[in-house]
C-alpha cells in the first residue's frame, strides 16, 4: 500500500525542479520526480549487476519499493507496505522477458506500485495507457498523424507512436492501467506484443522489434463493474501478482496516516497525523464493513456494495482535514470524517443506507469513546 516521502522538503524541492519555475506548482509530480533524490543515492551506492538498461539493480528497485538505509546514511522511504516477496517477485518478473499483471481490488495501490516500479527501472513513469470502456486500438499500437498521412500517405513521420511503441524502441518500461476495463479486442492487441516482443506495422511493410530492457507493468480488478475478462492467451503472457488488502488494522493506520500527511502536505493542509485518533476510527468502519464482523469478532455485520478500500480512506481523511483547515479550528474531528464516511459507504442509496445505519445504531452508539462520532454521525445521516 501506499507510503509518503522523506521529509517535509522532499516534495516542495523536487517538485520545484519539474518544468522550470512552473514545476512549484505541480500537485502531484511524478514519482521520478518526486523521489528523484532517493533514487539517485540507490543509484550512487549501487553496485549490483543491473539488467540491460535499468536504472538501479533489482536490490536497489526493491529497496526503493520497501524502504531502507543506504551506508551514506540516506533513509529511503517505503512507497509498498506489505509482504516483502510480492515486491521481489514482481522486480524478479521485470527482470525476465514475462510482463507483469498487477491484481487486485480497488485501492490496494496497484497504480502506486505500477508507477514506482517504472520509475526505478526505467526513470520514466510516463509511457502510460490509461484503460477505459473507450481505450481504442491505437493507444496501444500505433496511430497516424491524419494531415501527414493524406498529404504524402503512410510513412514513418505520419506513424504516432503509442507509448508500449516508445517503450519498445526505447527498451523502457510500459503501463497499462485498469487492464480490464479496455475491450478484449484491444486487449488481445498486446498479444503479439508480448510473445513475439514485435510490433507488425503492415502500413509500412515494417515492425518494430522490441529492444532490451522494454517490459509492460498491466493493472486490474475483478471487483468492479464493467471489467472485460482477460483472455486465456493474453493472461498466459503475465506473471500475475496480487495485492492484498492491509492485513491488520495498525498497518492500515500507518498507511493511511502516512499517506495522509504527504498529501496533506502538498495542499498546506493540518498535519494527518495529528488527527490519529480519527484516522484509526475510519479504518475500523471501514474494515468492520468490509469484513462483515467487528474488530472483536462479537458481532456480525452486513458489507455494503462499496469496496471500502485504504485508498477510499485516505480520501475520506483528505477531506476531512481539508473541512477542519478551512470551516473548523484545523484539528481533525468526528464531524470532519463523518460525511465521507457516509458517501463511501452508502453507494446504493437503498440498500446500503439501512447497512449504515444499522451499523451506526448497533456498533458507533454502543462503542465507548465514540459518543462525539455517533452524534456526528447521526446528524450526516438525518
Amino acid at each position: 500500500m501506499t507510503m509518503p516521502e522523506t521529509s517535509a522538503t522532499t516534495a516542495g524541492t523536487v517538485g520545484g525542479t519539474v518544468g522550470g519555475a512552473a514545476g512549484a506548482e505541480v500537485l502531484r509530480p511524478h514519482a521520478e520526480d518526486a523521489f528523484a533524490g532517493e533514487l539517485a543515492a540507490l543509484a550512487a551506492a549501487d553496485d549490483r549487476p543491473r539488467p540491460p538498461r535499468w536504472r538501479l539493480s533489482p536490490w536497489a528497485v526493491a529497496t526503493y519499493l520497501l524502504g531502507g538505509t543506504l551506508p551514506d546514511g540516506t533513509v529511503v522511504t517505503p512507497k509498498y507496505v506489505g509482504p516483502r516477496r510480492i515486491i521481489e517477485v514482481a522486480v524478479t518478473t521485470l527482470a525476465t522477458d514475462r510482463a507483469l499483471l498487477l491484481l487486485g481490488v480497488p485501492g490496494t495501490a496497484k497504480t502506486w506500485v505500477s508507477e514506482h516500479l517504472a520509475a526505478a527501472v526505467s526513470g520514466d513513469s510516463t509511457l502510460l495507457v490509461q484503460g477505459t470502456a473507450g481505450t481504442p486500438e491505437e493507444a496501444i499500437r500505433y496511430g497516424w498523424n491524419y494531415a501527414q498521412l493524406l498529404a504524402h500517405g503512410p510513412s514513418r513521420d505520419a506513424l504516432v507512436s503509442s507509448p508500449v511503441m516508445r517503450a519498445m524502441a526505447e527498451g523502457m518500461t510500459a503501463r497499462v492501467e485498469e487492464l480490464t476495463r479496455i475491450p478484449a479486442d484491444v486487449q488481445d492487441s498486446l498479444i503479439t506484443i508480448l510473445s513475439e516482443k514485435t510490433l507488425p506495422v503492415p502500413e509500412l511493410g515494417q515492425e518494430i522489434q522490441a529492444v532490451r530492457g522494454f517490459n509492460v507493468i498491466a493493472t486490474a480488478n475483478d471487483r468492479d463493474r464493467g471489467i472485460n475478462d482477460l483472455s486465456s492467451a493474453l493472461r498466459r503472457r503475465f506473471n500475475t501478482v496480487v495485492l492484498p488488502l492491509p492485513a491488520t488494522a495498525d498497518a492500515e493506520v500507518d498507511i493511511v496516516s502516512r499517506r495522509v500527511d504527504q498529501i496533506g502536505r502538498s495542499l498546506d493542509l493540518p498535519g494527518g497525523l495529528e488527527g490519529i485518533a480519527e484516522i484509526r476510527r475510519v479504518v475500523t468502519v471501514f474494515r468492520e464493513l468490509r469484513d462483515g464482523v467487528t474488530a472483536d469478532g462479537r458481532t456480525k455485520l452486513k458489507s455494503p456494495s462499496g469496496t471500502l478500500s485504504t485508498a477510499e480512506a485516505i480520501s475520506v481523511v483528505t477531506n476531512g482535514l481539508a473541512l477542519a483547515a478551512h470551516f473548523g479550528d484545523g484539528v481533525l474531528r468526528p464531524g470532519d470524517v463523518a460525511s465521507g464516511i457516509l458517501g463511501a459507504v452508502v453507494r446504493d442509496p437503498a440498500a446500503d443506507r439501512v447497512i449504515w445505519q444499522e451499523y451506526v445504531e448497533t456498533v458507533v452508539r454502543e462503542r465507548d469513546g465514540w459518543k462525539d462520532f455517533y452524534r456526528a454521525c447521526r446528524e450526516v445521516s438525518a
